[in-house]
């Protein structure tokens, strides 16, 4: 898969951080869109069908562990990876067992972030 055709959802309330990272993993060649809530983010979905999710656990409105069954169920086919800036074992293991790709601490090392990216996709292609 080449990366100017994989799409990433960035999903943090924590605007300046996705923006941050849309901007990192553009240069790398990904598209990329940014939701500041769960909420947000399955409306968007629609239209961005993204490939790999990126959603912060804790957020206003509807939360990552909230949002993960819904990408679960309606985009199979998608990958999502949570992130939380608290180190939280049960967290982590509720979120796997919802169905998530990954669990990642914040602040995140980018080189991880990719690494991760990378073994999403991966996957997808072994599934496909």
């Amino acid at each position: 898969m080449r990366s100017e055709l994989i799409k990433i959802m960035l999903v943090d309330d924590e605007i300046e951080v996705s923006r941050i990272l849309a901007k990192r993993l553009t240069k790398r060649g990904f598209t990329c869109e940014c939701a500041e809530n769960g909420k947000i983010c399955l409306e968007k979905m629609d239209s961005f069908l993204a490939d790999v999710v990126i959603m912060d656990v804790k957020m206003p409105v509807m939360d990552g562990l909230e949002t993960l069954p819904f990408l679960v169920d309606k985009y199979k086919n998608s990958k999502i990876i949570l992130l939380s800036g608290h180190a939280d074992m049960q967290i982590a293991i509720q979120a796997m067992s919802l169905g998530a790709f990954g669990y990642l601490m914040k602040p995140v090392d980018f080189d991880e972030l990719l690494f991760k990216i990378e073994d999403a996709l991966q996957q997808m292609e072994l599934e496909s």
